[in-house]
C-alpha cells in the first residue's frame, strides 16, 4: 500500500519527536541532560522489565503447553530459549537508551554517556554469544552428552548468579550497607554499570518485605496464566504453515494470556492493597464527616507520631486517673493546635478558605483551634465542631422530663455537644468572675457553688428551672455582645446593666424558691443591692485569655446554623482529609528538629510568570481573552475567595 514510503510510515508511527530534529530546520538545538525525545518507543523503554517478564513467561508457558505439560530434558532444553529472549530484549532497552538521548550528548556528563555505551556493547555481545550457544545446543539436542549444553548452563547460571548478587547488594537494606563500605574500583565499576549513582534520594530504599511481596505477586500471576496450557495442547494438533492461519490461531491465545494477567492483577491488587491499607490505616478519613467524627483523636495521634521522644517524656501519656488523663488530653491539644492553625492559615493564604461570614461567623474563626494553654480545665475544640450544639442541648433540656442522669446521657450521645455544654459552663463562670468584684463576685461564687453541689448530688433539675434557660442565655448573649466590642464609657454602662439583668433573671427565674429566698435574705448582697453598689462597676476584659474566651463563647451561643459543610471549598476539604489521614499512618519515629538534615530540590522556571498584579490579570491577549476571564471559567470558587477582602 505504501510502496517505497515504508520509512515515512515508520517515522510517523514511532519517530514523531525526530521529524523536527532531522528535518524542517538545519539548526539542531541542544537538549538538557534530563530532556528526552518523546516517542511511542517509550512504552517499551519505560516498562522494559514488565515487557521482558511477560514475554519470557509467555514463552516458557507456551513451550511447556506444547510438550503436553511434561517436564523432561527435551522440554527443559527448549525452555532455555528464554535466555536469548532475555538478552535480546535487554539489548533493545540499552539501544533505546542510546537512541532517545541522542540530543543530550553535548551537555551530558561523560560518565553518564560512557555508561550507556558500555551497557550497549555489553548487552549486544552477550545477546550474540548467548544466542550462538543456544543454536549449538539445539543442533546437538539429540546427544545426551553435549559440551555446548554444559557451557550454556554454566553461562546462564553465572549470569543469573551475578544478577542476584547485585540485586541483593543494591536492593536489600542489610546487603546495601555492606556494599557502601567497599571502595574497591572493580566492585564499584560493576555496581555502577548495574545502577547509576543518584544524588537525590540516595540511601532511601524499600524494605525487604516489599521485594518479597513483589516476587510473590509474580508467582501468583504465573499460576493464574495456566489457562494457556489447554490452548497450547489444542494448537499442537494443528499442522499448518500458513502465516495468516497461525496468526489467527495465536492471537486469541495471546489475548487470553494478557487478559488473565490483567484480571488476576486487578483482583490481587485490590485484595492485597485493601489488606495492606487497612493494616497501615490508610484512608480512614474519607470524608469531611469523618474529619468531624475523628477530630478528638487527632491531637494524641499527632503527639505520638510527630513529636520527638524528648518532648514525649515530659508529657503525661500514661496517666491513670481521670484528672491526669484530662490534663494529658489538654497537653496533646496544646501541642496540636499551633500546627492545625498553621494549616488553616495556609489555606486562607492560598484562597481555599474565604474571609466572609459562613454560619454567622468567619470561616477561618470556625476552623481555628484555641491554644489550650489557658486555665480552662477542659480541651477547647474548633468551633466548626461545636456550632449550634448549645442550642440543641437547650432543646433537650426543655424537653427533659426525666432525671439529671438521663438528660446528661442524652447530651453525651453527641460527644461534641457534651464538650460544648461543659465549655459554656466553665467559660461563663470564669468570665463573670473576672468582670465583677466585691459583693458581685461573692454572688457568682455562691451561685456556681450551689450548682456544682447539685450536680454532685444529682438534684440539678430541682435546683434549677430549666424552662427559664432560654431567658438566661439571651441575657448572657447580650452581655457578651457588648464585651466583644472595644471599651467605651457607654458600653461599660450597658455591660453593667446587662450583668444586673442577668442577676435578676438567674436569682428570680432560674433558681429554685428555697435558694432564691436564701439569696434575697443574704445581708451582704441585700445591703449592696439597696445601696445601688451591686454590679455598678465592672472590669472590662483586658486579659488576652479572657478576651478570647468572650469572643469564642459569644460565637458558641449565637451560631445557629450547622457547620457540617465547612470548609466549603473542595480542595480545602481534600487537603484536610489528606493531613488527618497522615496522622494515623505508620511513620518513622520523629526526631528533634536539631537532628534533622533538610534538603531541597528546585525545579527552575526558564521564563514563566507565576505572580500577576491586578492590572496584569485584566490584560487581554490577541483573542480578546484576559487571564482573569480564563480563571473565572476554570477556577470559579478559588477566584471568588481570592478576590474577597
Amino acid at each position: 500500500m505504501f510502496g517505497g514510503n515504508w520509512l515515512l510510515l515508520f517515522v510517523l508511527l514511532f519517530g514523531g519527536g525526530w521529524v523536527g530534529y532531522f528535518g524542517g530546520s538545519a539548526r539542531v538545538t541542544g537538549k538538557s541532560t534530563f530532556v528526552e525525545h518523546r516517542t511511542f518507543l517509550h512504552l517499551y523503554r519505560s516498562f522494559h522489565r514488565m515487557w521482558i517478564f511477560l514475554a519470557v513467561m509467555f514463552q516458557a508457558l507456551a513451550i511447556i503447553a506444547f510438550h503436553d505439560g511434561k517436564i523432561n530434558l527435551d522440554t527443559f532444553k527448549t525452555a532455555l530459549s528464554i535466555g536469548p529472549t532475555f538478552t535480546i530484549m535487554n539489548f533493545i532497552e540499552s539501544f533505546l537508551d542510546v537512541l532517545l538521548t541522542f540530543g543530550a550528548y553535548s551537555t551530558a556528563r561523560a560518565m553518564a554517556i560512557s555508561r550507556l555505551v558500555i551497557r550497549f556493547f555489553w548487552f549486544g555481545l552477550s545477546s550474540v554469544f548467548v544466542t550462538y550457544l543456544y543454536v549449538k545446543v539445539m543442533q546437538e539436542r539429540s546427544r545426551s552428552e553435549s559440551t555446548y549444553f554444559r557451557i550454556y548452563i554454566l553461562v546462564l547460571g553465572v549470569y543469573a548468579g551475578l544478577r542476584v548478587v547485585f540485586a541483593m547488594l543494591l536492593k536489600f537494606p542489610a546487603c546495601h550497607a555492606l556494599s557502601e563500605i567497599s571502595d574497591q574500583s572493580f566492585f564499584q565499576f560493576f555496581k555502577w554499570i548495574y545502577q547509576e549513582r543518584y544524588f537525590v534520594g540516595r540511601g532511601l530504599y524499600e524494605r525487604t518485605s516489599d521485594y518479597l511481596s513483589f516476587v510473590s505477586d509474580h508467582v501468583v500471576w504465573l499460576i493464574s496464566s495456566s489457562s494457556i496450557f489447554p490452548l497450547g495442547i489444542l494448537l499442537t494438533n494443528l499442522n499448518n504453515n500458513n502465516v495468516l492461519t497461525i496468526v489467527s490461531l495465536w492471537a486469541p491465545v495471546v489475548a487470553i494470556y494478557l487478559m488473565d494477567i490483567h484480571i488476576f492483577y486487578t483482583l490481587l491488587s485490590a485484595i492485597v492493597g485493601g489488606v495492606m491499607g487497612a493494616r497501615a490505616r490508610l484512608g480512614e478519613i474519607r470524608s469531611l464527616q469523618m474529619v468531624h467524627k475523628r477530630f478528638e483523636s487527632f491531637p494524641e495521634a499527632f503527639a505520638k507520631n510527630l513529636v520527638s521522644l524528648e518532648t514525649k517524656n515530659r508529657m503525661p501519656f500514661n496517666g491513670q486517673s481521670s484528672q491526669v488523663s484530662q490534663d494529658g488530653n489538654k497537653t496533646y491539644a496544646a501541642i496540636f493546635s499551633p500546627f492545625w492553625n498553621e494549616i488553616i492559615k495556609s489555606l486562607r493564604e492560598e484562597d481555599f478558605i474565604s474571609n466572609r461570614y459562613i454560619a454567622d461567623a468567619w470561616e477561618k474563626d470556625l476552623l481555628s483551634m484555641p491554644s489550650n494553654t489557658g486555665s480552662l480545665r477542659l480541651v477547647q475544640w474548633p468551633l466548626f465542631l461545636l456550632s449550634s450544639k448549645i442550642l440543641l442541648a437547650l432543646d433537650l433540656a426543655l424537653d427533659c422530663k426525666d432525671t439529671q442522669e438521663d438528660l446528661w446521657n442524652r447530651i453525651c450521645r453527641d460527644e461534641y455537644m457534651a464538650y460544648a455544654v461543659q465549655e459554656c459552663f466553665y467559660s461563663v463562670e470564669k468570665i463573670l468572675h473576672s468582670l465583677v468584684d466585691g459583693e458581685g463576685r461573692l454572688w457568682v461564687e455562691r451561685i456556681f457553688r450551689e450548682i456544682n453541689s447539685s450536680i454532685l448530688e444529682g438534684s440539678l433539675l430541682v435546683t434549677l428551672s430549666l424552662k427559664r434557660l432560654p431567658l438566661v442565655l439571651s441575657r448572657f448573649t447580650a452581655l457578651t455582645g457588648l464585651l466583644t466590642q472595644n471599651h467605651s464609657p457607654v458600653l461599660a454602662k450597658g455591660a453593667a446593666e446587662a450583668v444586673f439583668d442577668l442577676y435578676e433573671v438567674v436569682t428570680h427565674d432560674l433558681l429554685s424558691s428555697d435558694l432564691r429566698e436564701q439569696l434575697d435574705t443574704w445581708n451582704i448582697l441585700a445591703r449592696a443591692r439597696n445601696e445601688g453598689r451591686l454590679f455598678s462597676r465592672i472590669e472590662w476584659p483586658k486579659d488576652p485569655e479572657i478576651i478570647e474566651q468572650v469572643k469564642r463563647l459569644h460565637l458558641l451561643l449565637t451560631v445557629k446554623d450547622s457547620a457540617a459543610n465547612i470548609p466549603k471549598n473542595l480542595e480545602a476539604r481534600r487537603r484536610l482529609e489528606f493531613f488527618t489521614n497522615s496522622l494515623f499512618m505508620d511513620m518513622p519515629t520523629a526526631k528533634p528538629v536539631s537532628e534533622m538534615m533538610p534538603f531541597c530540590v528546585f525545579t527552575p522556571y526558564y521564563s514563566e510568570t507565576v505572580l500577576y498584579s491586578s492590572s496584569e490579570l485584566r490584560v487581554e491577549n490577541e483573542d480578546g481573552i484576559s487571564t482573569l476571564f480564563y480563571l473565572q471559567k476554570i477556577f470559579p470558587g478559588i477566584l471568588l475567595i481570592a478576590l474577597s477582602p
